[in-house]
């Protein structure tokens, strides 16, 4: 099940949170309850990708994409993923989540998140390439921004983010199915 009332805890928490730019960091803190563990009694790591939308709505709420996406009638999907699971994050344990956006191309926009244990390990990190849609498809990220009415010049991509989306550009579409 979503975690809906923990979205809703998280958009009332950061209501009057100052603004952050494009490539801000939105730092929030959250707890691993029965409901997100497996059979090993830790975070299971499907939840971890649900629980992760607790950082990037709130992002998108802060450095004002939601209010555009709603003003121009826009949705943002996510259309791709990798993941890295480092540490195991049990029953009732604290986390803090780092989410912000570190690089948009012509047609999407990369986010980077992760979840910090309170000894400062690095339990697991995110890449994930965001689309904005509209009617007719994906809105380029530059008409987005400009309907941000922000100036902010595309980033350059990270090593590693640029790495992803060459090696991900040569994986068959559609795959294989037998």
């Amino acid at each position: 099940m979503y975690p809906i009332m923990r979205m809703i805890k998280e958009l009332v928490k950061f209501r009057n949170a100052d603004s952050l730019p494009l490539t801000g960091t939105h730092i929030s803190t959250h707890r691993c309850w029965p409901s997100d563990i497996d059979l090993w009694m830790e975070l299971n790591n499907g939840r971890t990708l649900t629980l992760f939308d607790l950082g990037r709505i709130p992002l998108a709420r802060r450095n004002g994409l939601i209010n555009t996406l709603r003003k121009n009638q826009w949705g943002m999907t996510m259309a791709g993923a990798s993941v890295r699971y480092r540490r195991r994050i049990r029953t009732f344990e604290k986390i803090t989540m780092c989410s912000r956006a570190v690089f948009w191309d012509d047609r999407f926009v990369y986010l980077e998140q992760s979840m910090w244990k309170q000894d400062g390990e690095c339990a697991n990190q995110a890449l994930y390439r965001a689309a904005i849609t509209g009617r007719d498809g994906i809105i380029p990220p530059q008409t987005v921004i400009a309907a941000m009415q922000q100036a902010t010049p595309t980033p350059e991509a990270p090593e590693w983010v640029q790495n992803w989306i060459d090696a991900d550009a040569t994986r068959p579409w559609p795959p294989q199915k037998d």
